[in-house]
């Protein structure tokens, strides 16, 4: 068994090279900005001893000051005294090794719950030394072949017992093993349920703060740009790589069983809302990230869960973008039995391309990170970090909700009437991107709509903007200049990004 205890040091003393050379180093947040976020959220940087690669991997918290730490090599640490402030007591114990790259950790009933590219694995420590000594194989239903790029991401346990994991294409094109390019689901009886296909490059697993389970896909083939969707049982991500699994001898007896019907393929140099008119199990995105606004690289999210020890956004996701090494913010509604709404700039300034996050029990959001064959701004190769909020309110958009007339903006502070109450204070554009088989997409389509009028509440919380040419199917690109708060305060991200894929009736 390996401990590492240490004292806190000065930081040259850790593992923690810079970048040598990647398209994303170069941050190009401004120093004001990142100033100003600190004010009201800050980052502590947990120090990693010499000899530990900690690589993100994933993330579980253990309670008691203690995370489990998992890591694309193949270890997982328990990494003790972690809220600490400053950390100047961690230690770290390594709890298990030799293991396949684990992006997802969980645990239960004692068990410690691995996802490897090849299988998910339970551990446990039988004799108490800190290392586990029982490895069980709990099912390995896809395939591998050893291509680079076929992931394996694991949820946690959701609110019915499931663990969810979704399967990355191999070499994010094609599906050249079986399942590549589906979600399954572990259920608590142990069966294996093929649950969504049409999956491409996912970065990131988890639910809302209701409990429903989504995923981040990446720009690519079939996705004009990052997104966030709904894992609903037997829907289509869009991407038909994986279709050929429904009529396989070897694998669809079991998709059969589970209940899931085989779509339409999408047509290539389409439109999403288009196809998703066209193909009844065709799940849109729910949020678009704009690309390379909003990042390159969409991976673990959160929900906000701590009820208020975060601050003021309860029930919002925090989603990080590994190779911006960002945090945004989340906002989602659902209108039509389908998930939409906006995503915000939230943090910037973190070491390494954020990979996943994880809640402490103060409500701190820990955000672990990696930038080995992916670059990322950061700059280090790894990453464990802690974003505390400081008790300061920033003067931010809250919400972003959409009317069959506009948008109505929530505020986290009152804000100025006369300015807040002027079409000038704001500007809108639109665009969507194409749904086609060839990588990535340009914006298109573009269009720029008219703020006929704003009106503000009397509190001076929220304003209602109606617009003319509201676009089905668009982004609403958003910034909000001009808007004070009532004490004169800019808003500190003043931009939003609205995925409409659908307009209100009422």
């Amino acid at each position: 068994m390996r401990h590492f205890s240490f004292f806190l040091l000065p930081a040259c003393l850790f593992a923690g090279r810079l970048l040598c050379s990647s398209a994303f180093a170069d941050d190009t947040a401004t120093p004001a900005l990142k100033e100003a976020e600190a004010q009201y959220y800050r980052i502590v940087t947990l120090p990693v001893p010499e000899g530990v690669s900690l690589e993100a991997g994933a993330l579980q918290w253990m309670g008691k000051g203690r995370l489990a730490a998992s890591t694309r090599q193949g270890d997982i640490y328990f990494v003790d005294n972690t809220l600490e402030d400053p950390p100047a007591h961690l230690k770290f114990t390594q709890f298990a090794s030799g293991l396949h790259e684990v992006l997802g950790i969980t645990a239960k009933d004692g068990w410690i719950y691995a996802t490897q590219r090849g299988e998910e694995t339970r551990m446990k420590d039988l004799n108490g030394d800190g290392r586990a000594d029982l490895f069980e194989t709990v099912g390995d239903p896809w395939g591998i072949n050893g291509d680079y790029h076929e992931y394996a991401f694991g949820s946690k346990f959701d609110k019915k017992g499931d663990l969810w994991i979704v399967l990355c294409l191999t070499g994010s094109f094609n599906s050249n093993s079986p399942f590549r390019g589906w979600c399954f689901r572990l259920t608590p009886d142990g069966k294996w349920v093929p649950t969504c296909s049409g999956i491409r490059s996912p970065g990131g697993i988890g639910t809302d703060a209701d409990g429903v389970m989504f995923y981040t896909d990446n720009q690519g083939p079939w996705n004009g740009a990052d997104g966030l969707k709904e894992l609903r049982p037997g829907y289509f991500m869009g991407h038909p790589a994986g279709l050929k699994w429904f009529d396989d001898p070897a694998t669809k007896e079991a998709i059969a069983a589970s209940g899931l019907k085989k779509p339409q393929e999408p047509e290539s140099g389409s439109r999403i809302y288009k196809e998703a008119k066209r193909i009844p199990e065709y799940m849109p995105p729910a949020i678009m990230f704009p690309y390379p606004e909003m990042g390159q690289s969409a991976s673990g999210f959160v929900a906000d869960t701590t009820g208020g020890k975060f601050g003021p956004f309860q029930k919002q996701l925090f989603v990080c973008d590994q190779s911006h090494s960002t945090v945004m913010r989340v906002f989602l509604e659902k209108v039509n039995d389908r998930f939409q709404g906006a995503c915000f700039p939230f943090r910037q300034g973190f070491d390494s391309g954020n990979l996943t996050v994880e809640w402490a029990d103060d409500g701190s959001l820990f955000v672990y990170g990696t930038d080995r064959g992916w670059g990322a701004r950061g700059g280090h190769p790894f990453a464990l970090q802690r974003l505390v909020w400081t008790g300061q309110v920033p003067f931010e958009i809250h919400e972003m909700r959409a009317r069959p007339d506009g948008f109505i903006f929530t505020f986290t502070k009152p804000v100025d009437p006369q300015t807040a109450a002027d079409p000038k204070s704001y500007t809108i554009k639109t665009y969507t991107t194409i749904f086609q088989s060839s990588y990535g997409s340009p914006k298109v389509d573009e269009t720029t709509p008219t703020i006929k009028s704003v009106t503000v509440a009397p509190d001076g919380l929220s304003a209602r903007l109606v617009v003319d040419g509201l676009m089905e199917g668009h982004v609403h690109e958003l910034h909000l200049p001009g808007v004070k708060s009532a004490t004169g305060e800019p808003i500190l991200h003043p931009d939003a990004y609205y995925t409409l894929n659908q307009i209100p009736a009422n």
